[in-house]
């Protein structure tokens, strides 16, 4: 899943091209189709980029296929923290030509998540496992897929605006691994089908003492705020970062924000408040573009 050199300087004289497909990468990512990776071997090899151990010579054809309608969690933030793999739900419409064949066994469809600023220029990419396709026509289908991310792989600076590509690859008949006639593949791909971020998981504490308090008296709030840390794979406090104190008085409905707090160089939050009523303190973080919004579970205080 994880390239770590930029695929400009893989690719070389490889432009952006109707013809790129998924960086070949599937052994590091299990779900990655190993068909499109093979596809992505012949077509780099195909324009004569040295490394992917594709000897036969040619160039994949444009295929007939287009795609629309590319949705990634319907563009909502996708957020990641520092064990669990996340399984994104992906789907899309594939219209094609009549003399393409999508129920053959070797028709690959699927969607690239990748970060950079184009396709073909991929700095981390993470392809969906094999599309499932059903027919609502002769040449229009529904696709759906799963693209799952292990943060593993992932490095802080993966924290930002991913963009989607949708492809398809038809090797009619040839050897994914080893084609003998790369010019018989046919290669499709919509780059900037979607977008969108990943973050990095956040947590938020928050403790409010004594506890119980006499009217008048001061209560001091403490917390802590943490995000994951792909590059080591735990959680780290966020620095810097402007929290709001916020109390709901018992039987209230909505909380009241008395006043924001600054995180310290380890993340810690710590503030006085006078005791008025009972009620409900917690911390609540607006988040980042890299860092979602969250909010501590509340601490009760009574009030004497």
């Amino acid at each position: 899943m994880r390239i770590r050199a930029s695929v400009a300087a893989v690719t070389g004289a490889l432009a952006l091209s109707a013809f790129a497909v998924p960086a070949a990468h599937a052994a590091t990512h299990p779900v990655a189709p190993a068909e499109a990776s093979a596809a992505s071997k012949v077509l780099h090899a195909s324009h004569g980029v040295k490394g992917f151990g594709v000897k036969a010579k040619g160039t994949p054809y444009t295929m007939d296929v287009t795609f629309s309608k590319v949705n990634v969690k319907s563009g909502k933030n996708i957020v990641v923290g520092t064990t669990n793999l996340v399984r994104v739900p992906v789907s899309y419409t594939l219209t094609h030509g009549v003399d393409v064949d999508i129920d053959a066994p070797d028709f690959v469809t699927g969607l690239a998540l990748y970060r950079g600023t184009a396709f073909d220029y991929a700095e981390n990419e993470i392809d969906s496992d094999e599309a499932v396709c059903t027919a609502s026509s002769a040449t229009v289908a529904s696709c759906k897929a799963t693209i799952e991310i292990d943060p593993i792989f992932l490095f802080n600076e993966d924290a930002a605006t991913w963009k989607t590509a949708a492809f398809a690859v038809a090797f009619n008949g040839q050897d994914p691994f080893e084609p003998q006639d790369p010019s018989k593949i046919g290669v499709a791909v919509k780059d900037k089908a979607a977008s969108n971020k990943l973050q990095r998981y956040s947590r938020q504490t928050v403790n409010a003492s004594p506890e119980p308090v006499k009217k008048g008296k001061t209560i001091t709030v403490t917390g802590a705020l943490t995000r994951a840390n792909w590059d080591d794979s735990r959680y780290h406090g966020y620095t810097s970062q402007s929290v709001k104190l916020q109390f709901k008085k018992k039987g209230a409905s909505a909380y009241t924000t008395l006043k924001t707090v600054k995180t310290d160089s380890k993340g810690n939050l710590k503030t006085t408040v006078k005791a008025s009523a009972d009620g409900y303190f917690r911390y609540s973080f607006a988040g980042t573009s890299t860092t979602p919004a969250i909010d501590s579970t509340a601490d009760f205080v009574d009030v004497k």
